[in-house]
């Protein structure tokens, strides 16, 4: 018989005894860097080795150099981080969007519009430009640093969902596996991703807590972020009308999460299609300027049929990129019923189960599979529960080794290898 996961976090301390003085909030300061400072010191210097190593790869191949600085180019090694969709970001930080629905002049195949910002949700953007006011910095500084910032705290979301149910060690180990899992090249690029997960780890432990205001006003945050923000608002939706079923936190709580999670998404995807006319005009613009449309894993099945025999004659074929996506959605795959079978939560099941059908059913460059599949963290808690009985010496030691690894399969594979 399996054990389902128990809330293992750190009981809280006892009241303080009669006619002594509360913690002040010096010494509330120290127990919250004793309690997270080992989960940024790790995460940090995970991703400090893998950004190397990645640099250095970068660097030693200097293929970057002779391609435009639009697609994985630049004078430097690190203008790579802001190319591909790190070019768009900039520019609407810059410029603002643009909504509109511009066919290329003949065009008769896949490609039939023009690229439009309005592919690109406003939030990450919106955050460059706040910080390009306040620091001074030029987009592409900003873009890194919203990134970076937003990096530390999705590692310390994951860790806290994590240690709620496998303890501290778990969450340690989950915020590690985090830092290195393939895709995670982007955690430190011109990309929102980081946003992303911070903002869905956060929303999921606070419905985990109950804290139903948070969790509904983060998940309207990242509707505003990346679309696969339904599976965020589908996941909590049943969590909320199961709470009002049973009356535990009050009615208008969970409602209003309910009701304020979807705004968002919507909102954003109302807005782009009133601009252009259509209001399906965002899913016209990914479908004609970038391929991407959801074809109910047609795309994937044909790559996972086709790359195990050397065959990559597909859609969007990148072979050295598509042998880790093909390994990411193997492994992933396999932790799902490893994650079932730990019973957890159903709001990290249901967030997972569909962020995996989000992606896997969709016509798309396979080879971004595995960066599409970073907000999927909660398939991470079986290889951290199963870590949290290994040594923290060793434990450091084989994510140390990853994260050396991962300047390869995590950063080059995507940035240079594929297109990310």
């Amino acid at each position: 018989m399996t054990t389902p996961l128990r809330s293992a976090a750190p009981a809280p301390p006892p009241p303080a005894a009669f006619g002594t003085t509360p913690p002040g909030p010096g010494q509330r300061l120290r127990d919250t860097a004793r309690h997270y400072g080992p989960v940024l010191a790790m995460y940090g210097v995970l991703k400090l080795v893998g950004f190397g190593s990645f640099m250095y790869l970068l660097d030693s191949a200097g293929d970057f150099r002779k391609k435009h600085p639009r697609f994985g180019g630049g004078a430097h090694t690190w203008d790579v981080l802001g190319t591909w969709d790190g070019w768009w970001y900039q520019q609407i930080a810059l410029h603002g969007y643009h909504p509109a629905l511009v066919p290329v002049p003949g065009a008769t195949g896949l490609i039939t519009l023009q690229g439009n910002s309005a592919a690109f949700f406003p939030l990450y953007p919106a955050l460059m430009r706040v910080a390009m006011e306040v620091t001074g910095l030029g987009p592409f500084g900003a873009g890194l640093l919203v990134s970076v910032v937003a990096s530390f705290a999705a590692a310390l979301g994951i860790f806290a969902v994590a240690a709620r149910f496998g303890g501290r060690r778990a969450g340690l180990a989950a915020a590690g596996l985090w830092a290195v899992w393939p895709g995670s090249g982007v955690e430190w690029a011109v990309y929102s991703d980081s946003l992303y997960v911070a903002l869905a780890a956060w929303a999921l432990y606070a419905v985990l807590t109950r804290h139903w205001l948070t969790a509904g006003v983060l998940t309207f945050a990242a509707g505003l972020n990346r679309p696969t923000a339904a599976a965020l608002v589908a996941a909590l939706a049943p969590a909320a009308v199961l709470a009002l079923r049973r009356r535990e936190d009050g009615v208008a709580r969970p409602l209003t999460a309910m009701l304020v999670a979807p705004l968002g998404l919507l909102g954003y995807l109302g807005w782009v299609g009133h601009r252009m006319g259509d209001y399906g005009g965002y899913f016209t613009l990914q479908s004609g300027a970038w391929g991407h449309e959801f074809d109910y894993g047609s795309q994937t099945l044909d790559v996972l049929t086709s790359v195990p025999v050397g065959h990559f004659g597909y859609l969007f074929a990148l072979p050295f990129a598509d042998v880790i996506g093909v390994g990411v959605v193997l492994l992933d795959l396999v932790l799902l019923p490893l994650l079932l079978r730990l019973r957890p939560p159903a709001v990290l099941v249901v967030h997972t189960v569909l962020t995996l059908a989000l992606v896997l059913g969709s016509q798309q460059y396979f080879a971004n599979v595995s960066r599409y599949l970073l907000p999927a963290f909660p398939l991470l808690l079986p290889l951290a529960v199963a870590l949290r009985r290994v040594s923290l010496p060793c434990l450091c030691l084989v994510l140390g080794i990853a994260a050396l690894a991962s300047g390869s399969y995590a950063g080059y594979a995507l940035f240079e290898l594929g297109v990310p």
